[in-house]
């Protein structure tokens, strides 16, 4: 936690400290997904395949660029840890700081899951949330957030002195590993920060320290994803099911979570923009 020491303070700290904010990245000229055309397509969905991800493990499943996928909560309030990989180059996958620069903390309908440098493009578009009513709470919370990394067996040895083998990141691991036939030493530096899924958090108002809450999810309740090149994503029940308590262990009440691939019946899709890789040109020299 960052200290405060006020005596320390010059004569014109209060001065300094008013200073106006300014956004670090001001989005005027970021590329919108066109959400009519989304809205339209999604309305002539068919089902192509589904993946039930059990408690306190992952799942990978393959997303055709043009079509949509869904997680839903089945039995239980769960929470959702979930990586993104272009099909064609693992090492392309979500970079969930830049769309926190790009979106903010917690995402949600008409928002973009970018990916890494140097390839800087939309993996996906959220197409559907039915968490969107849920907002900022008095605490400062809100739903699907790109703050935290994954709950690790690295912080839990260093916290608690445990080792815990069904944290998000070794799940993440094996399901990963298990998809595309590599062993764990392989697929573990591919794993990479989450977008938490269902997952209600903020930051205290006082120490400013990530936190969690009780998700307000909804067995019924999904959020909807439109793939915007060919994906493998990778899917984790937490094991703090649904965070109101902690995380990292085997004493939360966990359910399944359920993954479901559609293709659209629609023409509508022809029309919609698809952003490239990024066009840089890689000098980064004078």
């Amino acid at each position: 936690m960052k200290p405060q020491n006020p005596p320390n303070g010059p004569k014109d700290a209060k001065a300094r400290r008013q200073i106006a904010p300014v956004i670090c990245y001001p989005t005027d000229g970021l590329p919108h997904p066109d959400m009519e055309i989304l809205n339209a397509a999604r309305t002539r969905l068919v089902k192509t395949g589904e993946v039930i991800v059990p408690p306190r493990d992952a799942r990978c499943f393959d997303v055709p660029k043009g079509h949509f996928f869904r997680i839903t909560s089945i039995e239980g309030a769960q929470v959702g840890d979930l990586n993104l990989w272009s099909a064609h180059d693992l090492t392309e996958h979500f970079y969930s700081g830049k769309t926190r620069a790009l979106h903010g903390t917690h995402l949600s309908t008409g928002d973009r899951m970018w990916s890494k440098f140097p390839h800087l493009r939309p993996l996906a578009t959220i197409s559907h949330d039915t968490l969107d009513w849920y907002g900022w709470d008095d605490d400062g919370g809100s739903v699907h957030d790109v703050i935290g990394t994954r709950c690790d067996p690295y912080t839990a040895k260093l916290l608690g002195d445990i080792d815990y083998h069904h944290c998000c990141h070794s799940n993440l691991i094996r399901g990963l590993a298990a998809h595309c036939q590599l062993d764990h030493n392989a697929a573990e530096p591919l794993i990479h920060d989450v977008l938490n899924v269902f997952m209600c958090t903020g930051f205290t108002k006082d120490t400013h320290q990530y936190f969690m809450k009780a998700s307000p999810v909804r067995p019924g309740d999904y959020i909807e994803f439109f793939a915007e090149t060919d994906l493998i994503g990778g899917l984790s029940a937490c094991p703090g099911g649904d965070c109101s308590a902690k995380h990292s262990s085997d004493h939360a009440s966990c359910f399944p979570l359920l993954v479901e691939t559609f293709k659209s019946g629609s023409t509508d899709l022809d029309k919609f923009s698809y952003l490239t890789k990024s066009t840089y040109s890689g000098a980064h020299q004078d």
